[in-house]
């Protein structure tokens, strides 16, 4: 007998994802596994594509995305998504005391740019041949 594995509805229970920054194929698969769409994994693929992988430090830089963006208001949790080497998963919740108004962040390492992201990723990025 097959029973249909159980994924709750994550939306439900965090406005904001801040999923580790490892590559492509990590985010690829925990937005399609979570459940999650475009908007929910736009921090950590712009984290990638700006920063790179920069380990477990992406994940600041992806909570930083969305507090220039203007997404983070009082009371939204924002689930932390961690991964090491081997089997390492980490994670911790954080609850926004806070409307976080991004003209009043002087040290977001984003607000310099932010207006330029997201930025298109194509799929598969075509090799130059010399």
């Amino acid at each position: 007998m097959k029973i249909k594995q159980y994924v709750p509805d994550f939306k439900l229970a965090f406005e904001h994802f801040c999923i580790h920054a490892g590559g492509r194929g990590v985010l690829d698969e925990l937005e399609k596994n979570l459940g999650l769409d475009k908007w929910h994994m736009e921090p950590s693929r712009m984290t990638l594509y700006r920063f790179g992988n920069t380990s477990s430090s992406s994940l600041w830089y992806e909570l930083a995305y969305c507090e220039a963006k203007g997404r983070i208001k009082r009371g939204d949790r924002a689930w932390q998504i961690a991964f090491g080497s081997g089997f390492k998963c980490n994670s911790a919740v954080w609850r926004a005391l806070r409307t976080v108004d991004p003209a009043k962040e002087k040290h977001n390492p984003w607000m310099d740019e932010i207006d330029e992201f997201p930025v298109d990723v194509p799929e598969v990025a075509p090799i130059a041949v010399t």
